[in-house]
């Protein structure tokens, strides 16, 4: 199975860069499109949208609905969860009508779990006794198949950036921590968040963090001709090995941004 993750596309309407992240997003799914072989699932990590606003939504969801590949949500900390749901159920989100966006997806060979670590009083992450219920249930639904979980904040600490601890408290990541190791099944976990490429590990499951699709805001020392290249990561499953990651860059604009305008 191949995954394309992407991550923090940021899609704005009435910031200053509103047009570049727009390109950025249609300039990545169109190199998504183009793979040969092609990706299985597409899965986006979270902050869609800067401000959780409807129309911004309308413009990210006309943007991923290009993509020939599936397409799954998670929620992030600038996301507005009812906004996302009602852009994007039921094609990019199985989530319930109401409460948190965690839902999962059997359609594959690894089953795809997105797990809803928003919380409205800060732009860390939570992960409250309620949540964790939850995520118990969908990884014991079904016993057969391994899982990839997929989420905005990093359940790890992240030895790069400005702070190493991306949720509101130890604790709370701890229960996702424990959540997530419970079943033995759980084989990748995938995050967004802080804007750059990192990797941590949770016992015995590799983590990974993709870098923000939306070039204007990405994190981390590239190259000055990569300004305006999307990076997103491919994430090949093994059954003997388990996932393998490698780093796509998107070809170099070439002036032409009517996709992101939704032409």
């Amino acid at each position: 199975m191949i995954i394309a993750q992407i991550s923090d596309t940021h899609i704005a309407r009435s910031v200053p860069d509103a047009e570049q992240r727009a390109a950025d997003l249609a300039r990545t799914i169109a190199d998504i499109n183009a793979l040969n072989p092609a990706p299985d699932a597409i899965i986006h990590t979270g902050d869609v949208t800067h401000g959780g606003r409807r129309e911004d939504y309308e413009l990210a969801a006309a943007l991923l609905r290009q993509a020939h590949a599936p397409v799954y949500v998670a929620p992030g900390n600038r996301d507005d969860r009812e906004n996302l749901r009602r852009a994007f159920s039921p094609w990019a989100c199985r989530a319930a009508e109401t409460g948190f966006l965690t839902y999962a997806v059997d359609d594959f060979p690894v089953r795809l779990i997105a797990v809803d670590t928003v919380t409205s009083d800060s732009n860390k992450g939570d992960f409250c006794p309620e949540r964790v219920q939850r995520l118990v249930d969908l990884i014991d639904a079904e016993r057969t198949k391994p899982i990839a979980a997929f989420m905005h904040h990093p359940p790890f600490v992240v030895g790069v950036g400005p702070d190493p601890l991306n949720f509101v408290t130890p604790e709370g990541m701890a229960r996702l921590q424990r959540a997530l190791r419970h079943s033995g099944r759980v084989t990748a976990v995938f995050c967004g968040h802080v804007h750059r490429s990192t990797v941590g590990r949770i016992g015995e499951i590799s983590a990974m963090v993709t870098p923000c699709t939306a070039t204007g805001l990405r994190k981390g020392d590239y190259p000055a001709r990569m300004r305006d290249q999307p990076v997103y990561h491919l994430h090949r499953f093994d059954p003997a090995h388990g996932f393998g990651t490698e780093a796509r860059i998107v070809a170099a604009a070439t002036g032409n941004n009517d996709a992101a305008r939704g032409a």
